[in-house]
């Protein structure tokens, strides 16, 4: 059980830090995610299909993402489209578009395939991991490391001017710099993590779906306020470091609707209700935390500045 919930919850981390990129650093709402996921295991079906070497199709998928991310920022910037609308203009698109992919079915199954995660189940990892805990080690692994280069590229001068873009970006204008350029780069990035995520959560599943990405941004958001209220901090290492921890709260929050929701006759269609009302609740107690925080800070310095009233007074002859 525990390990199942490791899984998803590292599975899905890919999509939630795109979701953090767009969302949270670049203050853009973005709802391509619900294309470019299934996008990602569309691509890694076509490539298993065609006998292509499963890395390759990991970067295919990564690659066709950023594409359809990038056809999102050109649609938003070029034709000053919403960034809503552009969003679902892309979407949709890619609906019919993954069907292509995928030789016009809307779901192909990995059963008869020889996939990564089929290896890593049956020969293990490095020999002496066995299972379902290779596939773990496995995507531990991979995640950190695009952990870790993420964190890299953010403290890049590039990847601080498009983490300043989401907060003014007047002031990028002002220094000189194309908000269009750096806008488009941070959805493409952020739409190929998603990609890559749905590349590994179709490999685990052991099947591609055109519609696994119906809903999936909010997925990613209820996540992203999760993992806020775990840690709070600026720092980007932390950032990153909780959209991973939120990703995996909150597949164990779903892990346990599903086992024990028949309890309260919860169903498998109330996940999105569920999810829904976890953001509102997020969303709620983010308001009146921030005004609980900001009221002590008041009382403090209207303390401070009684006593210091006082030392002031005393003091005079």
């Amino acid at each position: 059980m525990i390990e199942a919930i490791f899984i998803e919850g590292l599975t899905y981390s890919l999509m939630v830090l795109g979701v953090f990129i767009t969302f949270r650093i670049l203050d853009f709402a973005d709802l391509t995610v619900d294309g470019t996921f299934p996008l990602g295991g569309a691509v890694t079906a076509f490539c298993l299909l065609n006998g292509l070497n499963p890395v390759l199709a990991f970067l295919l998928a990564f690659l066709a993402g950023c594409l359809g991310g990038l056809i999102t920022a050109l649609i938003h910037t070029t034709l000053k489209v919403p960034g809503l609308l552009a969003g679902i203009l892309t979407m949709t698109m890619l609906y019919s578009l993954n069907i292509r992919v995928m030789d016009g079915k809307s779901y192909f199954s990995f059963l008869k395939i020889d996939t990564l995660f089929a290896s890593l189940r049956q020969n293990g990892l490095f020999g002496f991991i066995p299972g379902e805990l290779a596939v773990l080690v496995f995507l531990l692994i991979v995640v950190l490391c695009i952990k870790v280069l993420c964190d890299l590229f953010f403290r890049t001068n590039f990847g601080l001017t498009m983490g300043a873009l989401g907060g003014n970006s007047q002031m990028i204008i002002s220094q000189g710099m194309n908000p269009s350029v750096i806008k488009a780069v941070g959805i493409a990035l952020s739409n190929g993590l998603v990609a890559l995520s749905g590349s590994f959560a179709s490999l685990y599943n052991g099947f591609s779906d055109v519609g696994s990405g119906n809903g999936i941004v909010v997925s990613g958001l209820a996540s992203v306020m999760l993992g806020e209220f775990l840690l709070r901090s600026n720092k980007i290492m932390l950032l990153t470091f909780r959209v991973i921890l939120g990703s995996i709260l909150y597949r164990a929050l779903m892990f346990f609707a599903r086992v024990h929701g028949h309890q309260i006759g919860m169903g498998p269609n109330d996940f999105k209700l569920l999810t829904g009302l976890l953001i509102v609740v997020c969303l709620i107690v983010s308001k009146y935390r921030g005004s609980f925080f900001s009221d002590m800070i008041k009382s403090k310095n209207i303390g401070r500045s009684i006593i210091t009233k006082k030392k002031d007074t005393n003091a005079r002859p």
